[in-house]
């Protein structure tokens, strides 16, 4: 589009993706506050029955670990896919909206029914794994976006589709994230069951 003889780029930064997911938040928040009636009472959503059963569980980490690395490497692959599609950035603010929603599900419900304890919960549930997801995701989410300019901005980068170094470069990107991925399943198989068991039996 040109305006006043400039062209204007009309497609999502990757600035968005902030306000994508603060979007997504409130929704959750509002969905959950609108609905609690079904989806905390109902549905028993993290209630105490749910809990309990949590606190005497056992856990076979290495099938944990497993099964997480298997969804979390293949998420990380089919987005990687999508990112050459004309698809590819609505997929990226699609997932940033769903992250946003569930976390505001998680939050509220848990606040809901457990006021600062829930939130610990919160917050406990997601550690140490969640401080190697969140920069590899936004890393992530960064890699699609520029695979998705270089393929279809042709007004702009569009050159770099065709440049063999930047693919070289790009591949070596998503081997890094999906290295910092599988050492962050191993913490969320081996390391977080136990912080979260430890929590609840104090609860």
């Amino acid at each position: 589009m040109r305006l006043a003889g400039r062209n204007i780029r009309l497609y999502p930064g990757r600035h968005n993706f902030l306000a994508v997911f603060c979007v997504g938040l409130l929704v959750g928040v509002f969905v959950l506050n609108i609905g609690k009636g079904i989806l905390l009472e109902e549905t028993g959503l993290f209630d105490e029955y749910t809990l309990y059963n949590m606190k005497y569980m056992t856990v076979d980490n290495s099938a944990l670990f497993c099964y997480i690395l298997r969804k979390r490497i293949g998420k990380l692959l089919i987005l990687a896919v999508i990112s050459t599609t004309y698809l590819g950035l609505a997929a990226c603010m699609g997932i940033v909206f769903w992250y946003g929603m569930s976390a505001g599900v998680l939050l509220t419900s848990l606040t809901i029914r457990y006021g600062l304890k829930g939130i610990l919960l919160a917050i406990v549930s997601v550690l140490p794994q969640y401080l190697l997801y969140i920069p590899v995701m936004l890393a992530m989410l960064f890699w699609c976006e520029t695979v998705f300019h270089s393929i279809y901005n042709r007004n702009g980068g569009g050159y770099e589709a065709l440049d063999r170094i930047f693919w070289i470069r790009k591949a070596g990107q998503l081997l890094a994230v999906i290295l910092i991925t599988a050492f962050g399943c191993l913490l969320e198989g081996y390391i977080n069951p136990y912080l979260l068991l430890g929590y609840l039996k104090i609860f």
